[in-house]
């Protein structure tokens, strides 16, 4: 009786095994989110800064943050897809090999717009570096226009380093039976070209992208409800709170503070709190700096702030 019980212990163990294996290999199938950079456009450390934010890396007490962007992988087909491409890109495709290396470079680039950490690290693209091939690039009507129309960028679409795909509004784009990406509109300054956020479903899951927008309170949309509808945002966090740069109108760059935001948000659930990223931190945001007491205070405020060379599954 003895040893009959313990061999039902051992089978039962063992299915245990098995049923956990099944699970890991399951999450592992599914497309997930990879943290490429966390940082503003001028990355971190950033150029001429004197203060102590950026003296914490020069002493070695602070890594290298890149600038914002993640990467879309899926192991099924082995694709990867790039949101925004910035001046680090160089150094975060071997941080995307590091973690998910496949035989394709990169399957795609989706930008938001053209302020200058967001689609700059195309020029790696060109034959001064990779002299890449059709690298599929997609961009909103007026980004799509102005790559077309300015150098160096033009040189990229002329020698077919990239092939340009124009996105639409509001319109999905099918990447495969699993990935589908839908861009919106949001407000940001328009020197140049509009701004855009994007929606990427992920099999049953869906993201929320949104490194640069003005105000929550100016755009035409409920940030509440998008964030019930959705199971991960990765939302503009560029300064903590006002008054950060001295000496500077911050609102001739306006960006939702992470206090407001929080602010804006106490009032959700636990499990809606938990699906907010923080993306996209200037040099100055003290929430940028591992284990500072601004990045604690978001987490214990039922927050993140997202992590370079972070992963995000999926169940």
């Amino acid at each position: 009786m003895q040893k009959l019980l313990i061999q039902l212990i051992c089978f039962a163990f063992l299915l245990s095994l098995s049923s956990c294996q099944h699970a890991a290999e399951s999450t592992q199938s599914n497309p997930f989110i990879v943290i490429l950079g966390n940082a503003q456009d001028g990355g971190y450390p950033h150029i001429n800064c004197k203060k102590e934010c950026c003296k914490k890396y020069y002493s070695g007490a602070e890594e290298k943050h890149f600038v914002s962007c993640i990467a879309v992988m899926d192991p099924v087909s082995n694709q990867r897809f790039l949101f925004d491409c910035t001046p680090d890109f160089p150094a975060q495709l071997h941080l995307l090999d590091s973690i998910a290396s496949t035989e394709n470079m990169i399957d795609g680039i989706f930008l938001t717009h053209a302020h200058i950490g967001h689609y700059t690290g195309l020029m790696y693209l060109g034959r001064e570096s990779m002299n890449a091939t059709n690298v599929k690039v997609y961009a909103m009507p007026e980004m799509n226009s102005f790559l077309q129309t300015n150098g160096p960028w033009s040189l990229l679409v002329q020698l077919k380093n990239i092939a340009l795909h124009k996105l639409k509004a509001d319109s999905t784009i099918h990447l495969n039976e699993r990935i589908t990406v839908t861009p919106f509109l949001v407000p940001h300054r328009h020197e140049f070209t509009e701004t855009a956020g994007y929606k990427i479903q992920l099999q049953n899951k869906s993201v929320i992208f949104i490194p640069d927008i003005d105000k929550w309170a100016t755009w035409n949309h409920d940030i509440l409800q998008l964030i019930k509808e959705n199971d991960l945002l990765l939302l503009d966090g560029t300064f903590f709170h006002d008054g950060e740069i001295a000496g500077r109108n911050m609102n001739e760059i306006p960006h939702p503070f992470i206090e407001e935001s929080m602010k804006l948000f106490e009032n959700l659930s636990k499990e809606e709190k938990s699906k907010i990223y923080f993306i996209h931190l200037n040099h100055t945001n003290p929430a940028l700096i591992n284990n500072s007491q601004a990045q604690k205070e978001v987490e214990q405020s039922g927050f993140h702030v997202a992590r370079q060379g972070q992963r995000i599954f999926f169940h």
